[in-house]
């Protein structure tokens, strides 16, 4: 599903230029549950904004589904991601002026997903994080537990084949960060490619594959469980 080639990525000043990726190779297969892992400011959440489509590498290739999408413009990008791609963030990034359903709603208003099948889609997710009965409230009427489980159930609601995860726990006590890893575990089982980035050694364990950064390279990659395509 996911190919990059010599992937690099750099931000310039006037004065300075940062290197957050260097020359990344990396493949992951679809179905696969891959956990990226390192120390903060190694280039782990560069690569999942690139994989993401939210941003394009200075140089190098990322293969997306068989296709070259490097030098995407913004829009082409867009297009590819609100279909295909579902994002959950350590800091939930929920709208606070939306109730939950308006907010698991968003993503099928933007491909224009007719208001029936909406309903439909949204109802079937809330029942299945088990957060319909907050269906009507605004995020911060919720715990932290539950303002994640409405972050992935805004995710999975356009039915996508890569989630990204960026320390989707990290913002949760213990108990809810087992929740939120048994419902990735969950969807990967049924056939999501999930990307996480977490700086828990014990929820990588949840991972057939952990990839390990240090100064935006692919240092070590580890194989926790076996993977069957």
């Amino acid at each position: 599903m996911i190919k990059t080639v010599d992937l690099t990525k750099f931000y310039r000043t006037d004065e300075v230029e940062t290197t957050a990726l260097n020359n990344v190779n990396m493949e992951i297969a679809s179905g696969e549950f891959v956990a990226i892992m390192g120390p903060s400011g190694c280039g782990k959440s560069t690569l999942l904004n690139l994989v993401g489509l939210l941003d394009n590498p200075n140089k190098g290739e990322l293969h997306f589904n068989d296709i070259e999408v490097s030098k995407y413009t913004e829009r082409m990008r867009t297009n590819l991601r609100k279909s295909n791609i579902g994002f959950i963030f350590q800091s939930f990034n929920l709208i606070d002026e939306l109730t939950v359903y308006e907010n698991v709603e968003l993503p099928l208003l933007y491909i224009k997903m007719s208001s029936s099948e909406r309903k439909k889609r949204v109802t079937e997710v809330l029942d299945r994080m088990k957060i319909a009965h907050r269906a009507k409230h605004f995020p911060q009427q919720l715990s932290g537990g539950q303002q994640q489980r409405v972050a992935v159930a805004r995710a999975v609601v356009t039915k996508p084949k890569l989630i990204l995860a960026d320390e989707p726990t990290g913002n949760l006590d213990s108990a809810n960060g087992e929740e939120v890893m048994d419902l990735l575990t969950q969807l990967n089982e049924e056939g999501t490619t999930i990307i996480m980035v977490t700086h828990s050694p014990s929820h990588a364990e949840y991972a057939h594959r952990v990839i390990q950064l240090f100064d935006g390279h692919i240092v070590t990659e580890n194989i926790k469980k076996e993977f069957h395509l």
